[in-house]
């Protein structure tokens, strides 16, 4: 019997989701607790993996079982009452038995918070990054614009270059809106390289601020150099919101 959860997760105190020989990664307590419950000990397969200090809110999960005691409504209770608070299963269903959380996703969409104010919301202080200088939308959307599409974002990655493979992705959404003090960045496609979103969103945020102009990020890409492109978002702004599925 195939299951499929959909996870949310505060990735603060963890090193990833994939499962860690210190046992923090997120991976690691999920299996534990499916443990507790199935004496097969089923491994998990994610539909994709977040770094150290990122959060989720609709990551998909599968495993195979030998058989279930309870009705499927009753698993993700079961689930998270073996869970620590910070990790809940939001959803669980029985699956087909051909479906693969990763190779059946067809497209993901992360988010990026950024608290644009001069103080800091405490109740976002894990959650999002505080800038407090203004920023310029305008120039952020225009500049958003620019990485939409297919492109070779080598630029934007962390990986080192003599382990990454084939680096051209394509982003179906690359979108900054504006609520009050709150700025999110969206970016939607089918694959993300290694540390790609928070690239993105921090080249983004220094555009808003004024160190490149909009323009400035068609040359990045070009250039295909790392030390070209602007920093690093923090990861404690970034959510893995949504994977969309055929």
């Amino acid at each position: 019997m195939k299951l499929k959860l959909t996870l949310a997760y505060d990735g603060t105190t963890y090193h990833g989701w994939q499962s860690q020989r210190s046992g923090l990664g997120v991976q690691d307590r999920l299996q534990a607790a499916l443990a507790g419950l199935f004496p097969e000990e089923p491994q998990v397969t994610a539909s994709s993996r977040t770094d150290a200090g990122v959060h989720a809110l609709g990551l998909v999960v599968h495993f195979e079982v030998n058989e279930l005691r309870m009705p499927v409504r009753h698993l993700a209770l079961a689930i998270n009452a073996l869970l620590p608070e910070d990790i809940r299963v939001l959803k669980a269903v029985r699956a087909a038995e051909a479906f693969h959380a990763r190779f059946d996703a067809k497209a993901k969409e992360y988010r990026y918070r950024i608290w644009n104010h001069a103080a800091m919301n405490p109740l976002l202080r894990a959650q999002a990054w505080h800038v407090p200088r203004a920023l310029d939308l305008a120039a952020m959307r225009k500049a958003a614009a620019i990485f939409t599409g297919r492109h070779d974002f080598r630029a934007f990655t962390a990986k080192r270059p003599g382990v990454l493979g084939d680096s051209v992705r394509t982003l179906s959404r690359c979108e900054v809106r504006r609520r009050g003090a709150e700025i999110t960045v969206v970016l939607e496609g089918p694959g993300f390289l290694y540390k790609m979103c928070r690239g993105i969103a921090g080249t983004l945020v220094q555009v808003g601020e004024g160190r490149f102009p909009p323009e400035a990020v068609a040359a990045m890409l070009d250039s295909r150099d790392r030390r070209k492109a602007g920093m690093n978002a923090p990861a404690r702004g970034l959510v893995l919101s949504r994977v969309f599925y055929r």
